[in-house]
């Protein structure tokens, strides 16, 4: 059975996003960060997310061109989201022009969407052997993951910023649950890398 890791970047108050949805504190570029982070997205089967954070990286990765395009284009997609297929249209997925799509981008238009019961479709994606299913977020999305118990692994890069303010995903978990550390790594820029499993 595939397991399902949640891999996020937090704030150091907890916040994996500004209030206004900002990420922009998130590129450091630590470029010893930023290798881990690719090596552990190109591990992935298949990234899930929910329907907010597909829009935007739909929209974006097709024509990117930086270290994480490769795996975010290349491997298949599902996203959580109660509209059907409306949403693979309203995403404009793989639409830019030809000649400015990397390798791998179509797969945004042929992304799986997981419309049933949050438990029952995880199960099914979950199900059979192989590398794991990396869920990014949004940070509802991410909340509902917790919410039901559904994850096997907690891959956070913790970035040395204090927001003040912003969209948690920890917050009004009941009940309360003991995690245990797997590893910690610390990187020159100051970010670390922490892997939790349930405990």
């Amino acid at each position: 059975m595939r397991e399902l890791i949640l891999k996020m970047s937090m704030s150091l108050d907890g916040f994996v996003a500004g209030p206004a949805g900002e990420v922009e504190w998130m590129f450091s570029g630590d470029p010893e960060a930023v290798a881990w982070s690719v090596a552990a997205v190109s591990k992935a089967s298949l990234h899930i997310m929910g329907s907010r954070t597909f829009h935007d990286m739909a929209a974006y990765w097709p024509t990117a061109t930086g270290v994480f395009a490769s795996p975010m284009n290349q491997i298949p997609k599902a996203v959580f989201s109660k509209r059907r297929l409306a949403i693979l249209d309203e995403s404009n997925a793989g639409h830019a022009p030809s000649g400015a799509l990397q390798p791998g981008a179509e797969s945004w238009s042929e992304t799986y969407v997981a419309s049933g019961d949050l438990a029952g479709e995880i199960a099914g994606l979950k199900a059979g052997d192989g590398l794991p299913i990396i869920a990014h977020g949004g940070a509802s999305f991410a909340r509902s993951l917790i919410a039901e118990d559904l994850i096997d692994q907690y891959v956070l890069l913790v970035h040395p910023v204090v927001l003040g303010n912003g969209m948690p995903i920890f917050s009004g978990v009941s009940p309360s649950r003991r995690l245990k550390l797997i590893s910690s790594t610390a990187f020159p820029g100051g970010s670390v890398a922490q892997i939790y499993r349930p405990a």
